[in-house]
């Protein structure tokens, strides 16, 4: 479980594929603290420490897991979100999050305000996923608060820190993102899709 507050980025030192899943080397200030089957956060998705050097850790992404997320997307270089599970004896700054990515989205606007940004970003609703204003949604790992709502389609607003501390920073309209819509919310629509 994680709570879409972002600790740190990473940067993408290595991808090798075998078979067909894909293993990331990560770069990152946090991978000295981190421990070989310790679940981290990358862009969103729960990915599991399968080993360590000094200043990296490698994770693996399997075919279910790159089908559905914007992993596959990955360069040397890229930059990912990352965050460690939460601790259950802190405070909950964000939302639950799970870190099973439902679904990507593409980036449709983005619009620089004045002191905050405003993204627009579409999705395929044929899986039933929805935002309500003023719900929770996790864009690329990132704990964020729905300020417009549409069958299809969200946006949120970005302040300065999470701009300049995220990922978000590079993603522009066309490029694609990982979500993971609100865990009462997706219960309570399949709920209401059973009556």
């Amino acid at each position: 479980m994680f709570t879409g507050i972002i600790e740190t980025l990473g940067e993408i030192e290595s991808i090798r594929e075998e078979g067909t899943n894909l293993h990331f080397v990560v770069q990152s200030e946090l991978s000295n603290e981190l421990k070989i089957d310790q679940s981290v956060s990358h862009n969103g998705v729960c990915l599991t420490v399968v080993a360590l050097t000094e200043n990296t850790h490698t994770v693996t992404a399997i075919q279910e897991t790159l089908e559905k997320a914007n992993l596959g997307d990955l360069k040397v270089g890229s930059k990912v979100n990352l965050e460690r599970c939460m601790q259950m004896n802190g405070r909950l700054d964000g939302h639950i999050v799970q870190g099973h990515v439902d679904q990507t989205a593409v980036c449709v606007k983005r619009e620089e305000l004045d002191g905050s940004w405003e993204y627009r970003f579409k999705y395929d609703s044929k899986n039933g996923n929805v935002t309500v204003e003023k719900g929770s949604v996790c864009v690329n790992g990132i704990s964020l608060t729905v300020v417009g709502s549409a069958d299809d389609e969200f946006s949120v607003f970005i302040i300065p820190y999470t701009f300049d501390h995220t990922n978000l920073h590079e993603v522009n309209p066309g490029d694609t993102v990982n979500i993971e819509f609100d865990i009462i919310g997706k219960y309570v629509a399949r709920l209401v899709g059973r009556s």
